[in-house]
């Protein structure tokens, strides 16, 4: 009977195929359908707290915690998260330790797992979430999971190609961290030390210059705090903002995912700089590039006309700045800023002259971070559609069940 069941479940991967294939697995076969408890098995992550700092990584769902002195698998693991982050599965190799928040898997039966790795990524786990509220997943459900595998030589000649693009894709991303890390120094150089009115690096021409000049952001010739207000019926959904479509870390913003119900918005116009007023460590802030209207926790902040916007977005745009908002702001797990304190913020100030010349500057290595982030979006667009192509659709493995169920 046992042998039965077999049978029929290898039938069911019968002429199920990717659509691009290495030419030598061209004539290889179908690929059979399993569930993952044929292919490994799954293991729970323990309690970290008890061990001693060490050298061995700690991780959960979220990613990497601390290190202790102490593993619990060593080898080649694929995790994905069992509470909070459940689609983002990541690949392990040696000596770690998993929290009880994530699984990793061990015993790999004729799979390798970096061809898992790559099942993983193409699984829709957010379908198997089982909570109406923190996203959650069992291993019972995740051991019921079926996947298409091929065998072993196809599985590695996959995992090989996509692991080169990986590896391709964590250079462009380290490309990008080195090029943050580098504007990040600059400023820290371009821009007096709090309580200092002259900067360690300045261009040539303003040497003999004399110090800059301090004030305060709130000043009626430095910047106003827009109170403009507009009525729903005036706001559309690409126009509006909110600390949910502002992106963090100062990466701009995205399309609303919906306007709200009601109320009152601020109106904000092109160069404008907003400030998400909650959580302000997640620093929300983006220069407007069009007219629009956000909620009320945002803070619009317009530049006068004496001082250059692309200056002041920058001074703003920067961790001295969010570090002032968090000393003052309210609230504990929510933490919001005070706007009264906000207008108090101190910034040196230099003549329009040396203010452009800084801002052409950081608005040039700008330029050259988002270029090099659309080549690493380019890479990540790419692999998605490769493995789109590499591994056999979802629905030819769904029309496979229905035939089956459909003759026994």
């Amino acid at each position: 009977m046992n042998h039965e069941r077999r049978e029929k479940h290898e039938i069911r991967g019968k002429g199920l195929v990717p659509r691009l294939r290495f030419p030598e697995f061209r004539d290889a076969g179908g690929w059979a359908i399993k569930p993952l408890r044929k292919i490994l098995s799954i293991g729970n992550g323990k309690d970290h707290k008890h061990l001693p700092d060490g050298d061995v990584p700690v991780y959960g769902s979220g990613g990497y915690m601390r290190s202790v002195n102490d593993y619990l698998y060593d080898g080649e693991s694929v995790c994905i998260g069992r509470k909070g982050t459940i689609d983002k599965p990541a690949f392990l190799n040696g000596k770690f330790w998993a929290v009880d928040t994530l699984f990793y898997t061990h015993s790999f039966r004729n799979t390798i797992p970096r061809f898992v790795f790559a099942l993983f990524q193409n699984i829709e786990w957010l379908k198997h979430n089982e909570a109406g509220g923190v996203p959650s997943l069992s291993k019972t459900n995740i051991a019921k999971i079926e996947v298409a595998i091929p065998e072993t030589k196809e599985q590695q000649k996959i995992a090989d190609c996509l692991s080169s693009l990986d590896a391709l894709i964590a250079a462009q991303a380290d490309k990008i961290d080195a090029l943050k890390t580098h504007k990040k120094g600059l400023m820290q150089q371009l821009f007096p030390r709090e309580g200092e009115t002259i900067p360690r690096l300045r261009f040539p021409e303003f040497r003999d210059a004399g110090g800059w000049e301090e004030r305060r952001l709130g000043e009626k010739d430095v910047a106003s705090f827009v109170k403009k207000r507009i009525s729903l019926n005036e706001l559309d959904i690409e126009s509006y903002v909110s600390t949910e479509n502002l992106l963090p870390d100062f990466e701009g913003k995205k399309r609303a995912s919906k306007l709200p119900p009601s109320g009152s918005f601020t109106s904000f116009n092109p160069a404008d700089i907003l400030v998400a007023n909650i959580r302000p460590y997640l620093k929300k802030v983006w220069v407007a590039d069009s007219y629009g209207a956000a909620s009320n926790d945002v803070v619009v902040i317009r530049p006068m006309d004496n001082i250059r916007g692309s200056f002041l977005s920058a001074l703003l745009k920067n961790d001295a700045f969010i570090h002032y908002v968090m000393e003052g702001a309210k609230g504990v797990k929510m933490p919001r800023g005070d706007v009264s304190l906000i207008k108090e913020y101190p910034l040196a100030v230099p003549g329009p002259d040396e203010q452009q010349k800084i801002a052409d500057c950081l608005s040039s290595l700008d330029t050259l971070i988002a270029a090099q982030s659309e080549k690493l979006d380019a890479l990540k667009t790419h692999k998605k559609g490769l493995m789109q192509q590499l591994f056999p659709m979802q629905k030819q493995a769904d029309c496979s069940r229905i035939i089956i169920h459909a003759n026994h």
